[in-house]
């Protein structure tokens, strides 16, 4: 035994003294290993969109046997599609438009002997309409047409009643003159003149990004309301078609972002005859470098354009490439505006590009696909494309009249339209905003009656199960050797420290330092903090004093937790290099995942690795981090069991309100973090529910008053949930929360109290 505890002794001091870890080999990466880590993380995401494509058709179990057959067999498939794009929400039924006039202004724009042109509106949800114009033709009705322009294009101008397209490019009002009764409605356009509340500084956002941000965190998308817009239409040409022995055909055509809309309102609604898409079509693996108004959550897991396209099967569908208008970014900032708005681009796509798509999406239909032709043309809406999709729609002609010009009777408000359209969208949106809560008490709090602590966890796993695959997303467990790295770095009279690397998966390592005390003695176990830094933070800042530089807010937390005498661990999340890392996000997103499934991952790899040093007690390894690591406390404890109790410091608060509220200068829909916002989580998860998730675990919160986070109020409301969870499950002395005077900060007082007594190591002697 002597020999043993001689062993031991000898080894600790090994540790000490060495300038890397038993058990470890030098670690030899030199450089700036938080950038390392970032461009390892964008590989192992462009590798897994890769094999996204490549594993598809795993989600897909077509039947061929018949068109009916196999509508039916890819009805699961419409449906996850109708879930990614947000168009969930019941529309109301309709049996007319509504033609928009006044006692000055009467609802006709044109009238002559082929046609007459009406402004319209209809309503689609509650305090939602959708607007545009209607094009009557003066004859027999052949079909029913939606004409969908790009998001700078007005209603007008494809129309032919005001100027920006050449007459032949007005693909609304030659359909029309073809015989189709035409509607024509207004997209949210990329300006971004927005006029809403001025007690707050607006960034450079488009219009779209606007609504986008705020309506992904609610489960809801751009892209699905207008969807839903235009699905409205379709319900009453239905109707009107039910007055009528022999129904016309009903089709669907857009342009640019019309073109986008058109190809996803095809795929999901099959009372649709005949779609055209152009200026969009095609192979979509890059969608995290388009504009961020295109990111549409686990698209990428079961389609790619052509599997959408392949929704539409049995009817025809259209598919031309055509010039789109060059999108570089955003609006630079303007004057009295900060910038913050999302990058995004659009071009013109290679011709043998979108045909290798349609190809393999008529491949995918097979022998029940329709009547699917690809047009190459310049501008959109040639001759070729718009007879190719009369066709689809059963209309045989041989040739379109030839284009003229039209007189407008008077010119249309379109700013005025334009902020309806907007306003109406963020006050519904608002609105399932305030309503959310509701929805989380059902499908949450009223599901997990509080019974013994034990039984807590498995009660929580359902739920926890459905945050990690669902919201956060998953990835699988580490699949490399740990091949832990290491080097000494530190050395104070009480620790030293070095710096650890780890393999995850392949191209993601994970990194951190690990303070190390000094006078663990032979076969002790000691408590671990992990202790997290924040945004644009590495792992040095946990361990930096700087009472007056920019380290403060740390107040060197993991240094003074290591003086204490708790081994810690101060991992680096790779959130840092601004546009760098959001790009991780955007590259996740349409896989299913998020910035936080990688993180988790990491953090799963540090416990592996933790839970093998001979000193550490795998029973108590904790986890204490602030702002951004305050949000890691929120999301990888509630996942990650093994960490034995969470502190969140200067982050907690009403989250879904802070990401999604218009009403206050606090909320994430006024700054430049773009990439925080999760999609569906207002109506699964808030941070209640993730501490609920924690629970019974020991949790707390630091919070300083002047912290601009949010306001006490909101953080109080917050908490109070967890409180009463902590107290029906009779353990109320296990969660606290600590308010103080301060900043945005580490206080350190009630906080290494708790560490103390939830990690039972003694408190230093005074």
């Amino acid at each position: 035994m002597k020999r043993y505890l001689l062993t031991l002794l000898s080894s600790v001091a090994a540790a000490i003294a060495a300038d890397h870890l038993p058990n470890t080999k030098p670690l030899k990466l030199e450089g700036d290993l938080s950038a390392q880590m970032v461009s390892g993380i964008n590989k192992f995401l462009t590798h897994k969109t890769d094999q996204a494509a490549e594993r598809r058709e795993v989600f897909w179990k077509r039947d061929y046997s018949s068109a009916a057959a196999y509508d039916k067999s890819v009805q699961t498939n419409r449906d996850h599609f109708r879930f990614c794009i947000g168009a969930v929400d019941k529309r109301l039924p309709i049996k007319s438009l509504e033609m928009v006039q006044t006692t000055e202004v009467s609802s006709m724009l044109h009238a002559d002997n082929k046609l007459n042109i009406h402004v319209v509106r209809w309503q689609v949800f509650p305090g939602v309409h959708g607007e545009g114009i209607m094009l009557v033709p003066n004859q027999e009705i052949r079909a029913r047409v939606v004409a969908v322009p790009d998001a700078d294009q007005t209603p007008e101008q494809v129309t032919g009643l005001s100027d920006g397209l050449p007459p032949h490019a007005q693909f609304a009002r030659r359909l029309a003159e073809a015989g189709c009764l035409v509607v024509v409605p207004v997209l949210i356009d990329r300006r971004d003149e927005w006029s809403g509340d001025k007690r707050v500084v607006f960034t450079n956002q488009t219009h779209r990004e606007w609504i986008y941000r705020q309506s992904f965190q609610m489960g809801r998308h751009i892209i699905g309301y207008e969807v839903q817009k235009i699905l409205s239409v379709i319900d009453w040409f239905t109707h009107e078609n039910s007055k009528i022995p022999q129904p016309t055909p009903i089709g669907v055509a857009g342009y640019g972002e019309g073109g986008l809309l058109a190809l996803y309102v095809g795929a999901l609604d099959t009372r649709i005859t005949s779609t055209l898409t152009s200026g969009y079509f095609n192979n979509r693996q890059h969608i995290w470098a388009e504009p961020i108004y295109r990111n549409v959550f686990g698209l990428l897991e079961q389609f790619g354009d052509a599997e959408i396209a392949s929704l539409i099967g049995p009817r025809a569908l259209v598919v031309e490439h055509s010039s789109v208008k060059q999108i570089d970014g955003p609006p630079k900032p303007r004057s009295g505006r900060r910038g913050g708005a999302a990058p995004g681009k659009i071009s013109t796509p290679a011709y043998e590009s979108v045909a290798a798509e349609f190809q393999r999406g008529r491949k995918l239909a097979g022998k029940t696909g329709g009547y699917w032709q690809i047009v190459k043309s310049g501008l959109a809406g040639s001759d070729n494309s718009l007879l190719q999709f009369l066709s689809g729609l059963g209309l045989k002609e041989n040739k379109l009249q030839k284009p003229r010009k039209l007189k407008l009777k008077y010119t249309a408000d379109v700013d005025a339209r334009q902020e309806r359209q907007v306003r109406e969208l963020v006050d519904y949106t608002q609105q399932l905003l305030r309503y959310c809560e509701y929805e989380r008490t059902n499908n949450f709090w009223k599901k997990l009656p509080p019974k013994k602590p034990a039984d807590w966890p498995a009660q929580c796993d359902p739920h926890r199960k459905r945050m990690w695959e669902e919201v956060i997303g998953k990835f699988s467990p580490a699949t490399m050797p740990i091949n832990p790295r290491s080097r000494k770095i530190l050395e104070t009279d009480k620790w030293t420290g070095y710096d650890v690397v780890i393999d995850t998966w392949p191209d993601v390592f994970t990194w951190g330092i690990l303070l190390l005390p000094k006078n663990i003695e032979a076969g002790e176990k000691r408590p671990v903090v992990v202790c997290q830094h924040g945004l644009e933070g590495v792992p040095m800042d946990t361990v930096t004093r700087d009472p007056k530089g920019a380290f403060r807010y740390y107040s060197g937390f993991a240094a003074d937790l290591a003086e204490r005498g708790f081994v810690v661990f101060s991992p680096h999340n790779p959130y840092r290099g601004r546009d760098l890392f959001r790009v991780l996000q955007r590259k996740a997103n349409p896989l299913g995942k998020s910035l936080f499934s990688v993180i988790v991952g990491q953090h799963d790899r540090i416990i592996d690795w933790l839970e093998t040093l001979p000193y550490v007690d795998k029973e108590r390894i904790g986890f204490y981090g602030l702002s951004y690591g305050g949000k890691t406390a929120m999301r990888v404890p509630a996942l990650v069991k093994r960490y034995c109790l969470s502190i969140c410091s200067a982050d907690f608060n009403e989250w879904v309100k802070k990401n999604v509220t218009v009403d206050a200068r606090y909320s994430y829909m006024f700054t430049g973090e773009y990439e925080m916002f999760e999609y569906n989580l207002g109506h699964t998860f808030n941070y209640a529910e993730m501490g609920a998730l924690i629970a019974p675990r020991p949790f707390m919160v630091e919070r300083g008053h002047n912290d601009g986070v949010a306001p006490d109020e909101w953080v109080a409301y917050e908490y109070a949930k967890i409180r009463r969870l902590f107290g029906y499950l009779g353990i109320p002395e296990k969660t606290e929360i600590e308010f103080f005077n301060g900043p945005h900060k580490i206080h350190g007082v009630g906080t290494y109290k708790f560490l103390h007594r939830h990690l039972n190591w003694p408190e230093p002697a005074k």
